[in-house]
């Protein structure tokens, strides 16, 4: 069985969240256990794809300069998707911009390392990364209307990528249109490629915008909210799609987002990033069914419960707000104040990631004592 939650249908095993905000052990047939273990099995032999390491991407607020991602190291590996939740706010599109490499660096500054290929991507010239996005890494960007440019019909901005990056002919690259706007799923490609982008629905907006960034193959694919502001039926169709794309050209996925149902859905591992900082990482299994963290609990508890007869009708809502990069206080455990109910003595001075289980890290040692408010004593 499956539901539907804000658009993307849920296997209903990650569904059933306690009133702690950790997932019911619901029963998983064995052909799903089969399904997930396989999946394991096949991203953990193959290869990292990218590395970053230690990665300091801040924004100069007049004089100073403030970090939006804050010390964050992660791996991507081939064949994977690697979901990064969080609020907004938290620096989840930051974080996939300096991976492309597109913040201005007058106001900029991105420290660490980002490595691809054995080269440290931070470390290249404008012309070197120029090389690099579209060929090696694509991006699919949160709203293509902005993206898109209203004034080049869509086969001409498909094109550019393949003018740039490859030596077709201008009737291998018209082919190389019409095959990618097929591959996505478009209608009428050929119609469709003359057309402006205002002349589109946002569903077909989102596909051109795939096209785009799959036009040259690449081996990494960064997703940015890809189906924000789509309707239910579209949001599932992309996200399908960017299924059987990945598989068929064995890429690996970035999958920025703040709906854990599309996480739940698409994600091998999940990493859940709050005011700059990884504060949960590991498999999605582990994310959904063993969260650790009081952000990731809270998060998980706040999704709406359509089948669970013990749920309150009234909807859990977090504390307070993500900080400003200015007023951020970074010294402790930045989920401290939207828990004010937790001692002072459960969080670390400094905190570090903790590994739980295999695969499974969390920062600040909070997560050992933390209980919802209202409900300490009932543990």
């Amino acid at each position: 069985m499956k539901l539907v939650f804000r658009g993307v249908f849920l296997k209903k095993k990650y569904l059933k969240i306690s009133k702690c905000g950790i997932i019911k052990q619901s029963k998983i047939n064995n052909s799903n256990k089969y399904i997930l273990s396989k999946r394991r099995r096949k991203v953990e032999e193959n290869k990292t794809l990218l590395k970053i390491n230690n990665l300091y991407t801040s924004f100069r607020i007049k004089d100073a300069y403030y970090p939006a991602v804050d010390n964050v190291t992660l791996e991507l590996n081939k064949n994977e998707i690697l979901a990064i939740v969080g609020e907004s706010g938290c620096g989840k599109s930051t974080l996939a911009t300096s991976v492309i490499g597109l913040h201005n660096p007058i106001n900029t500054k991105s420290e660490g390392e980002i490595i691809y290929k054995g080269r440290n991507l931070l470390t290249l010239t404008e012309a070197e990364y120029n090389e690099v996005r579209g060929n090696d890494i694509g991006m699919i960007f949160q709203d293509p209307l902005s993206a898109l440019n209203p004034l080049m019909r869509v086969e001409e901005q498909i094109e550019e990528g393949l003018i740039y990056h490859t030596k077709l002919t201008k009737a291998q690259r018209k082919e190389r249109v019409q095959e990618l706007l097929v591959q996505v799923g478009i209608p009428k490609p050929e119609r469709v490629a003359r057309q402006f982008p205002h002349e589109l629905s946002g569903g077909m907006r989102q596909r051109v915008m795939t096209a785009i960034a799959l036009s040259c193959k690449p081996t990494i694919i960064i997703a940015d909210e890809p189906t924000t502001a789509l309707d239910v039926t579209i949001q599932a169709q992309i996200l399908d799609l960017l299924k059987s794309l990945q598989e068929e050209i064995q890429a690996g996925i970035i999958l920025i987002t703040h709906d854990l149902g599309v996480v739940a859905e698409m994600a091998d591992r999940v990493a859940v990033l709050y005011a700059g900082e990884v504060v949960e990482i590991g498999t999605a299994e582990q994310i959904f069914k063993n969260p650790q963290h009081p952000y990731t609990r809270s998060l998980l508890r706040s999704i709406p419960q359509l089948d669970d007869e013990d749920a309150s009708d009234e909807l859990y809502v977090i504390q307070g707000m993500v900080p400003s990069l200015k007023t951020l206080d970074r010294q402790g455990c930045r989920f401290a104040d939207r828990i004010p109910w937790v001692k002072d003595e459960h969080h670390e001075h400094n905190p570090t990631l903790h590994e739980v289980e295999e695969g499974h890290h969390v920062r600040c040692t909070c997560y050992r004592n933390f209980e919802f408010e209202g409900e300490e004593n009932n543990a």
